[in-house]
C-alpha cells in the first residue's frame, strides 16, 4: 500500500466512524469539497500537511491520531 492510499483509506475510515459525508467533512474542515475529493480520487498526489491538519481539526483529532494508525505503520520506507 502506498502513502496516498493510506491517507485516503484513513480519511474514509474516520468519516465512516463519524457518519460524515465528504461534503460535511469539508465544511467542518473549512476546506472546499473539491480539495477533499481530489485527495480521495487521486487527483492530489501530494496534499499539503496543512490540508491534512485542517481535516484533522474538522474530525476533532490530532495529527498523531490521524497518522498513528496501522495503515501508516505498515508503510515501507520510501528511501533506502
Amino acid at each position: 500500500m502506498g502513502l496516498m492510499t493510506a491517507v485516503k483509506d484513513r480519511i474514509l475510515q474516520l468519516c465512516d466512524e463519524r457518519k460524515l459525508t465528504i461534503n460535511k467533512l469539508a465544511t467542518l474542515s473549512a476546506l472546499p469539497p473539491s480539495s477533499v475529493k481530489n485527495i480521495l480520487y487521486g487527483k492530489s498526489k501530494n496534499p499539503k500537511l496543512v490540508t491534512i491538519k485542517c481535516l484533522c481539526d474538522g474530525l476533532g483529532i490530532t495529527l498523531e491520531e490521524f497518522f498513528g494508525s496501522e495503515e501508516f505503520n505498515r508503510l515501507e520506507q520510501e528511501i533506502k
